[in-house]
């Protein structure tokens, strides 16, 4: 506390960076537990690597530009840049090793017994090294290019997360061993994990092997005394100035080739590498000790992911089908439907399909006379790519907000956006200096009683690929408020409209934390009223300050709050005097946590509001953002209850302590395990079942009759 006896910022603020690496750590947690099958947590522990990749290509190189810029702000926690960077090393290390731990001493015999192994070149048969050796010379050979370092030949640049190998060689003409150094950047084009046919079960051996085994090859006459594994991160963040920008598609397609080779900010090698390699190299990249790694074992585990296509039911989750809601199963046109009530789809329970064939019946319909979307991220077979060229083709109003700062998703959005363009579609790239996050798809149809309108809004992407492995809200609604904020939304995005006064939506950057404030507010006030209290909220992410001072404020007043935070929290639960009443809860499982809801008790009338945006500054002042009220009671009541089942979770959670640690919660004797997950795929199964017997039963009656 501070003289007047207030808390200050950096008591009751978590560091941002500190946070998302407890986070990460709730990751690896998951790779460690052997209640999940052995693939999955295979999944896990390369989810693990390529969220460390972009947590280093993003947050630590913002970092370093500081350092090396002489920036010395402090975070409202109190931290400047070196300290936060030497903070995220300290940490970083022990769970690096313990990831390896898991690695070597479980992950690998535990594939070995289930006949997924891992050879090394040595344990080949004649045979073996014979096809291998051919494989080397006819594809590999061609396309490597070692690189010799010394006074001549400078560092080369090599590409952003790419294995390299560092040669130490002797020429042994020569009296003297010089130890020259290469470097050989290996190819990103060939599948890293090369499998070895002819064996039982699913044998590999990993290109880096390959090419070591092969390296004398490469240098005829000169003596390999050791070939080193290492691997470059660099800054990948792109800064552009819109304003300045002829063509933005141009620009950022430039940019996206320049993240190949940003400045460095980690370097991972193999443990085994000697002290002078990893001096030359660390020299060269101009890295210091808090950004080198070594580890014990391959690098980028990232890339064992690919061990997911292995066919092996019993090393993988049980299979889930997604179900389709019975308000679009029995009714063929979604238009009659959506106009008789809104829908509620809760993904990936429920599928994905729903929201393509929605744009799709749009595309086809001879009454449809545009349609306008969002593309934030959207993937490679996309069929609401096609329905969108395809009603384009059909002379109707199409309209795309393409983002193409979308991070890591930029080259994918260029392509889809010219796609589009050269279709006939009107591509529009948003606002300029903000990105478009908000997820909605309006359709215009001209009906028998005038033009009508049908929304779509979603917490999550256009994505059929990432609909699948992530946990997210969905509503089609044909109500006139929420269709006249959304045209009024899309005037905002595609011209230059300054409309302001939204009938139903929270929209950001125009008012949403002042909208949400507003909310948590008008809980403090009933409250004090009645008190009863009650304020849950799902998130992936909460980072802002004001929003989370009010918080304090509910915790203050004595309103209960819990909170679902997937990702990063700023906010320290449990403090005496500010915090005592907000629990904090972390799930990570089978399906990546995505859904977004604020939930007020309002004293038994229920305030409830979902939407694309997280409690981040970013969010609220730097992004187009909407947050919507849920106003069907039975979709309000499917909310709730869903939150419910979250919070009473007790396999998956991980609760927040005042200190920092996460700490998962235990199943008490005599209590039922709950995982929330689990459940929801067990709810609509059994949903399913019930809705599909009444169904047949409904046929069979009606069969019945005509017989009769």
């Amino acid at each position: 506390m501070n003289k007047n006896g207030k808390f200050t910022k950096s008591e009751y603020l978590f560091n941002r960076e500190l946070s998302w690496l407890e986070f990460n750590s709730r990751v690896l947690e998951e790779a460690k537990d052997k209640t999940n099958p052995l693939l999955e947590r295979v999944k896990f522990l390369s989810i693990f690597s390529t969220n460390l990749d972009e947590f280093y290509m993003i947050r630590v190189s913002g970092l370093k530009r500081q350092i090396t810029g002489g920036v010395d702000e402090l975070t409202s926690d109190g931290m400047n840049a070196y300290e936060q960077r030497k903070d995220i090393y300290n940490k970083l290390c022990p769970l690096l090793k313990e990831q390896y731990r898991i690695f070597n001493e479980e992950i690998i015999p535990g594939l070995k017994e289930n006949n997924i192994r891992f050879i090394s070149y040595e344990e080949l048969t004649e045979t073996e090294k014979d096809n291998i050796n051919n494989f080397f010379d006819k594809e590999l050979f061609p396309v490597l290019t070692p690189i010799a370092i010394d006074n001549v030949h400078p560092f080369p640049v090599l590409a952003n997360r790419t294995i390299a190998l560092a040669i130490v060689l002797d020429d042994p003409d020569t009296e003297v061993v010089e130890e020259k150094i290469c470097v050989l950047q290996v190819p990103g084009i060939f599948e890293r994990l090369f499998e070895i046919k002819d064996r039982e079960g699913n044998n590999f051996i990993l290109l880096e092997d390959i090419i070591k085994a092969n390296v004398g090859k490469l240098f005829p006459g000169m003596h390999s005394i050791g070939v080193y594994n290492f691997r470059v991160t660099r800054n990948a963040d792109i800064e552009i100035e819109e304003e300045e920008a002829g063509d933005l598609l141009t620009l950022i397609e430039e940019e996206v080739k320049k993240r190949r080779l940003g400045i460095a900010v980690r370097l991972e090698v193999g443990n085994c590498m000697p002290e002078k390699v990893l001096n030359f190299l660390s020299e060269d990249l101009e890295l210091d000790k808090t950004e080198i790694f070594e580890v014990n074992g391959p690098l980028n585990l990232g890339d064992f992911m690919s061990l997911s296509r292995i066919e092996a039911k019993n090393l993988k989750y049980e299979a889930f089908t997604p179900r389709i809601t019975s308000f679009l199963r029995d009714e063929e046109d979604f238009f009659r439907t959506i106009r008789r009530r809104d829908v509620f789809l809760h993904h990936p329970y429920y599928s994905f399909s729903s929201v393509s064939e929605f744009i799709d019946q749009a595309s086809e319909d001879p009454k449809v006379q545009a349609i306008k979307m969002t593309l934030y991220r959207t993937s490679g077979d996309s069929p609401i790519i096609q329905s969108l060229i395809d009603a384009a083709g059909k002379n109707k109003q199409v309209t795309a907000i393409v983002e193409l700062k979308a991070r890591f998703d930029e080259e994918n959005n260029i392509l889809w956006a010219r796609k589009l363009e050269h279709a006939g579609v009107h591509v529009v790239y948003g606002v300029s200096g903000l990105k478009t996050h908000c997820k909605m798809a309006l359709v215009v149809r001209k009906e028998a009683e005038g033009t009508n309108r049908y929304l779509h809004l979603s917490t999550g992407n256009y994505n059929p690929s990432t609909a699948k492995l992530y946990t997210d809200f969905g509503i089609f609604t044909s109500d006139i408020d929420f269709c006249t904020d959304a045209s009024n939304l899309f005037n905002y995005l595609t011209g230059f409209s300054k409309y302001g006064n939204y009938k139903r939506f929270l929209v950001a950057p125009l008012g949403l934390r002042k909208g949400v404030i507003k909310l948590i507010e008008k809980e403090i006030e009933c409250h004090k009223e009645f008190g009863n209290g009650h304020i849950i909220i799902k998130m992936n992410s909460i980072v802002d300050e004001e929003t989370i001072s009010k918080l304090y404020d509910a915790s203050i007043a004595g309103v209960e709050c819990d909170l679902i935070i997937r990702g990063i929290c700023r906010l320290k639960p449990g403090i005496p005097g500010l915090s005592e009443n907000i629990k904090v809860r972390s799930i990570v499982g089978r399906f990546l946590e995505h859904t977004r809801a604020l939930y007020f008790h309002n004293n038994g009338d229920s305030i409830i509001y979902s939407g694309s945006a997280d409690i981040m500054q970013r969010n609220f002042d730097r992004r187009v953002e909407i947050m919507y009220p849920i106003i069907d009671k039975e979709i309000k009541e499917d909310i709730k209850e869903i939150l419910d089942i979250y919070l009473n979770d007790n396999v998956k959670t991980r609760e927040l302590l005042s200190s920092g640690e996460y700490v998962k919660r235990e199943v008490n004797e005599g209590e039922e395990p709950v995982n929330a997950q689990e459940v929801f795929i067990r709810k609509v199964k059994r949903k399913y079942r019930l809705e599909l017997k009444k169904s047949l039963q409904k046929k069979f009656k009606k069969m019945k009759k005509q017989k009769i």
